[in-house]
């Protein structure tokens, strides 16, 4: 089968190799063997390949954090071969074994190019909103990069909670997208006033919560609302930046980190609690996966990789595997 193997650090996606001949194993006692049908990326994908990202697996080694796709072998109960799965794993292959407790059912109502991309960015965003921010209806929620994979989610699912959403994007087609997906203000975060358009659009009142998973935490101080909640998601703009303390103290500001693959250790009770206000929301249709237009190919992973690293993109960029029909 094919697979992309990692056998050393590369520069970036563009050193990726596809090999044709890459043997199956049969799955472990507690895993699943899934046929992937569509495989989601992520900017840590490029991370992780760069020997850059806090997970650091052991050469060789297949990349990819997401799929969806139908099981073909089960060591477990709970699933069957035929079952429609999505879930996270090295997922830049045809063929993957993975821990079946890292697998959920496909929502009925989604198609396999919808659910590749909902293991990573839809549990994040909802943790951090949810569980780490307490974000309330009518509360002003402002989301960075709020085009891109988590930042689409976060603006879905904070405007399906009732707060009013002010998305900021680098460019008037990320900003349309980010409206189309429940936005209630645009901002251009290139505008060199964009934190004084929040404090007009929120009438000096301020951001209630601010989701940053660019490096935006110094500048988004400027206009958080008193007894404000910075959620720290990640830093796609390349740099950790330090936090203007003095800010925090006097807004009584709190930036806090969210790290939703850290739940399995540490929380891991809140995980099924997460799943299932998602999947109520799914099945209700207030979040709708939101994919980049273009589909790329197992083929042409590379290529989408890029994409996202260069800003290219919007919502989530996802790779049909085989063709839809395909079956082994």
């Amino acid at each position: 089968m094919k697979a992309y193997i990692v056998d050393k650090w590369l520069k970036g996606p563009e050193e990726l190799t596809l090999k044709n001949d890459v043997t199956v194993s049969d799955p472990k006692k507690g895993e699943i063997q899934v046929q992937v049908k569509a495989a989601g990326l992520n900017f840590f994908d490029t991370l992780m390949i760069q020997g850059k990202y806090q997970i650091k697996p052991p050469f060789p080694f297949t990349p990819g954090g997401e799929y969806s796709g139908i099981v073909v072998k089960s060591t477990v109960s709970q699933f069957k071969p035929g079952d429609k799965v999505f879930g996270s794993g090295y997922s830049f292959a045809e063929i993957i074994n993975v821990p079946a407790s890292n697998a959920l059912p496909m929502p009925k109502n989604f198609s396999f190019e919808q659910a590749a991309g909902l293991y990573v960015t839809y549990p994040t965003s909802y943790a951090a909103l949810v569980l780490r921010a307490n974000l309330k209806a009518g509360e002003y929620c402002l989301v960075h990069a709020a085009a891109g994979g988590v930042g689409i989610a976060a603006v879905q699912i904070a405007h399906a909670l009732g707060a009013k959403v002010i998305a900021t994007a680098g460019t008037a087609e990320k900003l349309e997208i980010a409206k189309k997906n429940g936005a209630d203000y645009v901002i251009n975060y290139r505008d060199k006033d964009w934190h004084e358009q929040v404090k007009k659009i929120t009438n000096g009142h301020g951001a209630d919560v601010v989701y940053d998973p660019v490096g935006l935490v110094e500048q988004s101080t400027k206009c958080t609302a008193w007894n404000g909640r910075i959620l720290i998601i990640g830093f796609a703009q390349g740099t950790i930046e330090k936090i203007p303390a003095n800010r925090l103290l006097l807004k009584n500001i709190s930036a806090v980190g969210l790290h939703w693959g850290a739940y399995v250790r540490n929380e891991p009770e809140r995980i099924p609690e997460v799943w299932r206000d998602l999947f109520n929301l799914f099945e209700s249709g207030k979040l709708v996966p939101a994919v980049y237009e273009k589909v790329y190919t197992l083929e042409t992973i590379p290529q989408g990789l890029k994409a996202i690293n260069e800003r290219a993109s919007y919502g989530k960029v996802v790779a049909r595997v085989g063709s839809p029909e395909s079956k082994l």
